[in-house]
């Protein structure tokens, strides 16, 4: 890591925690001395990010692995419970599980895919918020909220996967408000194009993924796509003591893809080539 933080004694809770930014944000908390909680659907994914956690822990600490998915309210309970009765308390909920998915509104099943997007998007990191408050609120303890750019811009055929993110923000702001006299912090981190696997899961080969982060390549001012562990420093700076006097704001490591206009130039490229 770039920044050396002290998270000794602090129990993290980061949902999606199998893969890509939420695997990365594990492995750096691990790192940085603090007990982490990895859950997500796939209990084969957890146990090798356990493992690469165990490897970089100071202290050899074992990360606790809850196979759980975020849109079943009893299984959130349950991977509450055993944060809890495992390690004692909560200090830090990293709201980071979530998934593209595309899809038109003039397609037949697109309401029902609105439905699924949010309450996997939005409505799993409203309900956790919940019940981690009484646990968050002893700790004095803090909330990172995953968003994405596609909150500030509109993405074609992803307008559910948008207004989930751009409501995921609000939240933030609202939740920095409504927790304040219980001396929680709520920010959000808010992430620009970042080579996960999030293509591969919506089926796209590996040849047509490595073309879709390579084109950014040139696109990004900071002439590169993003990596997990990019991302990952900006959650460990805002759950950290160096961030105690910021709260309900937002972080955009994005390549600078936003201030570039870059997805607006891309299309102006593709009309061009059009003509």
């Amino acid at each position: 890591m770039s920044v050396k933080y002290d998270f000794t004694g602090r129990v993290v809770l980061i949902t999606g925690s199998g893969s890509g930014i939420g695997a990365a944000t594990a492995v750096h908390f691990a790192q940085s001395g603090a007990s982490v909680v990895v859950t997500g659907r796939r209990a084969d994914k957890l146990t090798e990010v356990a493992k690469e956690c165990l490897k970089v822990s100071p202290k050899g600490i074992k990360a606790l692995e809850v196979a759980a998915d975020v849109t079943n309210k009893d299984d959130m309970r349950r991977l509450v419970d055993q944060t809890i009765k495992h390690f004692g308390k909560l200090d830090i909920l990293v709201n980071n599980a979530g998934a593209i998915h595309n899809t038109k509104p003039i397609d037949k099943d697109f309401y029902e895919n609105y439905e699924k997007i949010m309450a996997l998007n939005l409505n799993s990191v409203v309900y956790l918020t919940h019940i981690c408050i009484e646990y968050l609120e002893k700790t004095k303890g803090n909330i990172i909220n995953i968003s994405s750019i596609g909150a500030k811009i509109a993405y074609l055929d992803m307008t559910p996967y948008c207004m989930a993110k751009c409501a995921m923000d609000m939240f933030t702001k609202c939740m920095a408000s409504e927790l304040a006299t219980k001396r929680i912090r709520t920010n959000s981190v808010v992430p620009g194009m970042v080579r996960t696997d999030c293509l591969l899961a919506m089926g796209v080969s590996q040849t047509d993924s490595d073309k879709h982060f390579e084109s950014y390549t040139n696109l990004l001012p900071v002439g590169r796509y993003g990596q997990p562990q990019d991302i990952a420093d900006s959650i460990l700076y805002l759950a950290s003591d160096h961030a105690q006097y910021i709260n309900g704001t937002f972080i955009m490591p994005d390549g600078g893809a936003v201030a570039g206009n870059v997805f607006l130039s891309d299309l102006l490229a593709k009309s061009f080539g059009e003509i």
